[in-house]
């Protein structure tokens, strides 16, 4: 019984020991993502998928650039990890080319605003809204900055008149007075 109960107890402290290690990688790149596109892998710079960070260091005091993604469309010092001071415009900033890093400032820096939708975010699809009760009701689609939304077909007896019983904006479509039908929303961001 006593060597059972101790057997017990190596495996407990073996899986609390496995359950609470940490993994760092510190000068290892991390294990490549597992993309959610079966067959198809985004582009390498893909928000979420390229480098979260990017090190840029002063040598010397000298001004040096450091290359950033593509889709980066401004950047936020997450870590100093120099000893010099590091004040955004005078030793660091972002513009087309990149980081900058001057006058022995170096830090870690990420990506700041500027978000951006996947690559099938721009489609065209199809969404059924009803008033119910003939009262108002909101059906929550996001139609994007520069998308639009178009009667397709109406269900219900009552009249579905644009600007009246039916409206749409970025955030969705709404109903009223007993409108009912398909939309076409056609998404562009």
């Amino acid at each position: 019984m006593r060597k059972l109960s101790i057997i017990f107890a190596t495996l407990a402290l073996t899986f609390a020991a496995a359950a609470c290690a940490q993994v760092g990688y510190r000068d290892r790149p991390p294990p490549p993502p597992q993309y959610p596109y079966p067959g198809q892998p985004p582009p390498p710079d893909y928000p979420g998928y390229g480098p979260q960070t990017v090190s840029c260091g002063s040598p010397q005091h000298r001004l040096l650039r450091c290359g950033v993604p593509e889709y980066w469309r401004g950047v936020r010092l997450v870590q100093q990890t120099s000893h010099a001071a590091c004040v955004e415009g005078r030793s660091w900033g972002f513009d087309r080319a990149g980081i900058w890093v001057d006058k022995g400032c170096g830090g870690v820096f990420a990506a700041a605003g500027g978000w951006q939708p996947g690559p099938d975010w721009n489609r065209d699809f199809v969404v059924s809204c009803g008033s119910p009760q003939y009262r108002y009701y909101f059906c929550q689609v996001d139609v994007g900055a520069r998308g639009r939304v178009l009667l397709q077909r109406q269900n219900s007896d009552s009249a579905c008149v644009e600007g009246r019983t039916w409206g749409w904006n970025r955030a969705g479509i709404w109903v009223d007075k007993g409108c009912g039908a398909q939309f076409l929303v056609t998404r562009r961001w």
